[in-house]
């Protein structure tokens, strides 16, 4: 799946076509490119409350997509500054051209490979099954052969969005990484791998995975393939956790972007990494990969207030700022950008205590870096950035508080 986009900086938008399906859509099954006023949370915050999906953010307006009841509604609101659907993009890169990235199959080849290769340290099981009957995979490395000493957790997800492949083929590369620093002898990675378990779970959409690359066209899907009630596919996995759920920033409409199904934990995937989290005792770090935009976000998200333990809102503070320092991506509180309720990292801390963590990969903006697809060849850099604190994570699994007691290079 070699990407080469085309980017013509003359058409302003690189690219958001939705192709729900290769057949002519209906026009209420449309989907909608619109550049919309917005020069802060608040505005950002009502556009979202439509179940439009915000995909870019500018000082004073946003990108999204929107189906065509979305679409009324801002238009009554007076926000569309311009329908930028007629300049989108139509025949996007072949993922054929992308042959870094991995599909389900590679991906499931390359997990089973490593774990043939690190028979002794590691575990690969499934999570769950998707709605298609997919394993979502889960891999585990332990360096610790005694079954019975239980040692701090951290689990790394990516995939929620299925057109989001470069947060799939990220924590795959890192795994790859600290298996292979591991056997070369790196004292840090053999110390880290020795008292900690670390938990991979590099693709909980795999059903939207395949979907988006099957025409060899990118149709810039996101959610999951359930056939709602009304013949429109998808629930947003990223809107259906149960804390928070359903109170702003996602929608009720089956053919929204970030329709929030019928009720918390409704899809197959989202009720796979519940439960896989609940079965580690000891888990304090979680980290899902996402893409696009180059961001450190922590929760609330369905909250403009802040956390309320003090110690913990330093915490999270104080370990986005420092992870920030290696990767260059802007560390916030996740509803500095929008209201969005129902995601992973609201309901990990919120519901768990878990010190849950969304990055937002490279690249920064849309048009001069690529969108959803930046092409494989932005893969070393982005790994290399996220190095660290994917260590630095998995060192601060014991007790995150212990972020507050030292810099960077912890």
């Amino acid at each position: 799946m070699k990407n080469t986009l085309s980017i013509f900086l003359s058409c302003f938008l690189f690219v958001v076509f939705n192709g729900i399906s290769q057949l002519a859509q209906t026009e209420t099954q449309r989907t909608y490119v619109l550049k919309l006023k917005a020069s802060d949370s608040f505005q950002r915050t009502m556009i979202a409350n439509t179940g439009a999906a915000i995909d870019f953010i500018n000082s004073d307006y946003v990108i999204a997509t929107a189906v065509l009841e979305e679409k009324n509604k801002l238009e009554k609101m007076g926000l569309i500054l311009e329908d930028l659907t007629s300049r989108t993009m139509q025949s996007m890169t072949f993922p054929s051209e992308d042959s870094e990235y991995h599909d389900y199959s590679e991906l499931t080849k390359a997990l089973q490979d490593l774990h043939s290769e690190f028979p002794q340290i590691t575990e690969l099981k499934s999570a769950g099954r998707s709605i298609e009957g997919r394993e979502i995979w889960a891999f585990m490395v332990r360096g610790e052969q005694d079954p019975n000493k239980e040692l701090p957790q951290a689990l790394f997800m990516g995939g929620h969005h299925a057109r989001e492949h470069l947060s799939v083929d990220t924590p795959l590369r890192l795994l790859k990484w600290l298996l292979a620093e591991y056997k070369k002898g790196n004292r840090k990675v053999i110390d880290l791998v020795n008292s900690r378990e670390i938990h991979m779970i590099p693709a909980v959409n795999p059903d939207g995975l395949e979907y988006d690359i099957s025409t060899n066209k990118y149709k810039m899907w996101r959610k999951n393939r359930k056939q709602n009630h009304d013949g429109t596919y998808g629930v947003d996995l990223n809107r259906n956790y149960g804390f928070g759920w359903g109170t702003g920033g996602s929608s009720k409409n089956p053919n929204s972007d970030t329709y929030m199904g019928t009720s918390p934990f409704s899809e197959p995937e989202s009720k796979a990494i519940k439960n896989y989290v609940e079965s580690l005792k000891k888990i304090k770090i979680l980290l899902s990969y996402h893409t696009f935009s180059s961001l450190i976000l922590y929760p609330w998200g369905h909250l403009d207030n802040k956390i309320p333990n003090q110690k913990d809102h330093q915490t999270f503070v104080k370990m986005a700022e420092t992870m920030a320092q290696w990767t260059g991506y802007t560390p916030q509180q996740s509803a500095e950008l929008y209201i969005a309720s129902g995601d992973t990292c609201d309901w990990a801390y919120g519901e768990h205590g878990i010190f849950a963590f969304t990055f937002e990969l490279d690249p920064r903006d849309q048009w001069s870096g690529g969108g959803f697809y930046p092409g494989d060849e932005i893969l070393d850099s982005v790994v290399a950035k996220n190095t660290e604190p994917f260590l630095y994570l998995i060192g601060l699994a014991d007790n995150p508080h212990r972020a507050l007691d030292f810099g960077i290079g912890f």
